[in-house]
């Protein structure tokens, strides 16, 4: 079975696909007489569709091992990494919660091997990168408010409740006794994992030489029980010389899809490249001339771009939690906070080890099969890792609040808000890359730029509708495709257009501005619904790839044996 794209699922029609997928290959669910070598009949079982689909898209994941280099780290930081990933793992459960429900529940009732590593990818049993389509039988649609809301809610219920943290980011909502709507905070709600989580912190912190890095774990050790982030965000933003790193709690909120609010656990444990940060410092400080020259009308670009933001390399040891589940993060813009982001800035982590492992085993694959010939050798992994990085270093450019009045971008938009900003965060870090070569600062041609990046939305948007980072390179995928950006040989390769490819980056940078500007969310809808879709000659090519082999993303063998610790 093909690598399914289903953008707008319901409950009904997921319930209609797995029967008639029952139903064409019911044979399949019966014991089948066959003779042996002796000419005895024999029972042979064959999966049923769902097992086959599971089976199937398990095998677009490329197993990698999460190893780097600790020399660096002294002895003390070492012994810290396995309390950081115990604390880690904590955060694995209670995603699990957020974005699930009971994880032993649910794989415990999977006796189909391939299935329950599927499910174990995905933190449930809905295919992340396909649309969340459920491959477990029994399950239709995930309810777009995850764990975070009562299934039963609806958005009309919630808005005409008394609920005073209607959209916060550090609650769960929930019925009382007498069925009526009440906001629980995550500290109370999670109480018992969260203390467990402290205490590993507190342990760490007392292990911390750098007096930064013991200050940020005393502090977000307190937050964990508290909810109150903020303190921690600072002490994070103002470590500067450590060399392990952790970012650990409720931090993005992709996994709430009813309002894009609240906000789901995480954890990365991060070995600082400090030569490779070093390199990179230069860039923020040009992000105020850069943001004056964007190709948008002179009132959604007034806002003036902070330039402490920091840029840095890691190589991760650890993931858990939503950076864990599905497509697996290549580099961080952390904190989301709108205030801090204009106080303190922005620090933007490029995962090194993960990114090129990221190259190796599916961009490059893809490009061999899709890029045409004559501009393969334009697809470099230096190309790859400043699109990311600078699309990380994007988040900080454009505008944050609406230009009448509609408060910030992010609630005027709410739901539809974090795949806009993804999409906006590709295009102007594809802009900043040119404005940087055109300038001397990034070594060129800028063909290998924009080559790679064309590889990169074919690698991106396999990660289907269901998921931010995949609308947006849907949107960017379409919208060059009608710009000429990019052409369809006979043979069946993409050849981009390199001087229309530059005309289609600033036209969809200003009309992403504009949106954004505008808080305009019925037209951001529309967008969403015309242009972040895959349309039919390109899921031909995306079939291929997977009947190919060539992998969608990638999993870990992680922890403390593969980092030869105790």
């Amino acid at each position: 079975m093909n690598s399914l794209h289903l953008p707008f699922l319901t409950e009904k029609t997921i319930n209609d696909m797995q029967s008639i997928l029952k139903s064409i290959l019911f044979g399949s669910l019966l014991p089948i007489a066959a003779c042996n070598n002796n000419g005895e009949q024999e029972k042979k079982t064959v999966k049923d569709p769902l097992q086959q689909y599971a089976a199937q898209r398990l095998a677009g994941y490329a197993p990698v091992k999460l190893t780097a280099d600790l020399s660096a780290l002294s002895e003390k930081e070492k012994q810290m990494i396995p309390l950081l990933i115990e604390a880690a793992d904590i955060m694995d459960e209670l995603y699990w919660q957020q974005s699930y429900g009971n994880k032993d529940s649910l794989l415990n009732s999977i006796t189909d091997s391939a299935s329950r590593e599927f499910a174990r990818i995905n933190y449930g049993p809905w295919d992340k990168l396909n649309s969340d389509t459920p491959f477990i039988a029994g399950y239709g649609a995930k309810s777009h408010g995850a764990g975070f809301y009562p299934a039963d809610m609806t958005k009309e219920e919630l808005e005409k409740s008394d609920v005073k943290d209607k959209h916060g980011e550090y609650s769960v909502i929930r019925r009382d006794s007498a069925g009526k709507l009440i906001a629980i905070p995550y500290h109370q709600f999670y109480q018992e994992p969260l203390k467990r989580a402290s205490e590993l912190l507190k342990q760490a912190a007392a292990l911390a030489e750098e007096p930064g890095l013991k200050k940020y774990l005393e502090l977000r050790s307190e937050a964990l029980i508290t909810d109150n982030f903020k303190p921690s965000d600072i002490a994070w933003m103002d470590m500067k010389d450590n060399g392990l790193d952790v970012i650990i709690g409720p931090i993005e909120n992709y996994e709430d899809q009813l309002y894009n609010s609240r906000n789901a656990y995480e954890a990365y444990i991060l070995v600082k490249d400090k030569v490779w940060s070093k390199k990179l410092e230069k860039y923020v400080s040009m992000l105020p001339a850069l943001q004056k020259g964007l190709p948008v009308d002179e009132k959604y670009k007034k806002e003036v771009p902070g330039t402490s933001s920091q840029l840095n390399a890691y190589d991760v040891i650890y993931y858990a939690g939503h950076c864990n589940s599905g497509g697996k993060t290549i580099a961080v813009n952390l904190p989301n906070s709108e205030e801090l982001q204009k106080t303190k800035g922005t620090r933007r982590s490029q995962l090194k080890n993960a990114m090129k492992a990221k190259f190796d085993q599916i961009l490059l694959p893809i490009a061999k099969d899709l890029i045409d010939p004559s501009q393969l050798g334009q697809v470099q992994f230096d190309a790859f890792f400043s699109n990311v990085m600078f699309h990380e270093v994007a988040h900080g450019l454009g505008i944050k609040n609406t230009v009448d009045g509609k408060g910030t971008v992010r609630s005027a938009l709410q739901e539809q808000g974090s795949w806009l900003e993804e999409a906006k965060a590709d295009i102007l870090g594809l802009y900043m890359v040119t404005k940087l070569v055109e300038m001397g600062e990034l070594p060129g041609p800028i063909e290998n730029y924009y080559t790679t990046f064309m590889a990169g939305i074919l690698r991106s948007v396999r990660f289907g509708a269901g998921e931010a980072h995949g609308k947006a390179n849907m949107l960017a995928f379409n919208y060059f495709e009608e710009k000429g950006a990019f052409v369809k040989t006979q043979d069946g390769h993409y050849k981009v257009d390199m001087a229309k490819f530059r005309d289609a980056m600033n036209g969809l940078s200003n009309l992403i501005l504009t949106l954004q500007g505008n808080g305009d969310k019925p037209a951001v809808e529309t967008l969403m619904k015309e242009k972040a879709v895959v349309r039919p000659d390109l899921q031909a090519d995306l079939n291929k790839l997977q009947q190919k082999g060539i992998p969608v993303d990638i999993t870990f063998e992680q922890g403390v044996k593969v980092l030869g610790l105790k």
